[in-house]
């Protein structure tokens, strides 16, 4: 199974979903689950951002060796399932691949959890702060977007 996470610069967002994707998928016991990201105006080769790249290493994962890429066809084509950051995002990956299956991160948040469909704020400019939570609206997304994954048998569940 092929993922694939969308933002705009993917430089923030996408970067982070895609390694608190991949530790999730290794969490639960899942191989054969790949994590990639793009963005839909990404400057290609760019690394992530210093705060997401120090947020990540708070949490014990590392993106540090991130460099951006441009979203194209042949990463749509190649990717399961496609999440993008927010509606624009979706509606970016549609116009591309009609066919993809393609969602919205905040679709998986929990019922009551603020934001649910609203998308994930961009932190691009902001402080850790902003940054930490961004990644605690993404990892609380995760946490459902794999359920789904699993309720749907798109991937079975981990040992």
């Amino acid at each position: 199974m092929k993922l694939l996470f969308v933002c705009t610069g993917n430089t923030c967002r996408s970067p982070m979903a895609e390694v608190i994707a991949r530790a999730a998928a290794e969490a639960r016991g899942l191989s054969g689950v790949s994590c990639g990201s793009a963005g839909t105006f990404a400057f290609p080769g760019n690394p992530a951002s210093g705060p997401g790249v120090a947020v990540a290493a708070a949490h014990g994962l590392d993106l540090a060796g991130h460099r951006s890429r441009e979203l194209s066809l042949e990463l749509l084509e190649g990717a399961d399932v496609i999440v993008g950051m927010e509606a624009s995002h979706a509606e970016a990956v549609a116009r591309w691949a009609p066919d993809a299956s393609v969602r919205v991160m905040t679709d998986f948040l929990p019922p009551g959890r603020g934001r649910a469909g609203g998308g994930v704020p961009d932190p691009y400019g902001g402080d850790l702060e902003t940054y930490e939570a961004t990644w605690a609206l993404l990892a609380c997304a995760m946490r459902g977007f794999f359920d789904w994954l699993r309720d749907t048998e798109q991937v079975p569940d981990g040992p």
